[in-house]
């Protein structure tokens, strides 16, 4: 399997890509290949971290965890694409998470 460079593509590639992805993860999982399903939908979120201006991911600002309701990400620094820190109320265990899931905690941002 050839490994794409994520960070050599265009906005376009990226977009084409993701959903790309999107569609083999749902097809898995119409098929019931439950780990498929997961692999191409981490491989989407990771390709949608390089559509993230990190500018915007600030570190020790508190984030949303999109897919998990209810649960906050505190920023401690940016590696990457992956954002370092914790969940709120885990005994601060340290954990990364892609860029792309997080969510601003202030609407309209």
């Amino acid at each position: 399997m050839n490994e794409i460079n994520y960070n050599s593509m265009t906005e376009q590639e990226l977009r084409q890509e993701i959903a790309n992805l999107r569609e083999r993860s749902r097809k898995a999982e119409q098929l019931g290949i439950v780990n498929e399903f997961a692999v191409y939908e981490r491989k989407a979120l990771m390709a949608e971290a390089y559509l993230v201006d990190l500018d915007t991911i600030i570190p020790g600002e508190m984030y949303r965890i999109t897919g998990s309701p209810g649960e906050f990400f505190q920023v401690d620094y940016l590696k990457g694409r992956f954002a370092w820190g914790h969940r709120l109320g885990s005994n601060r265990f340290e954990e990364a998470l892609p860029v792309s899931i997080l969510q601003p905690m202030k609407v309209g941002k």
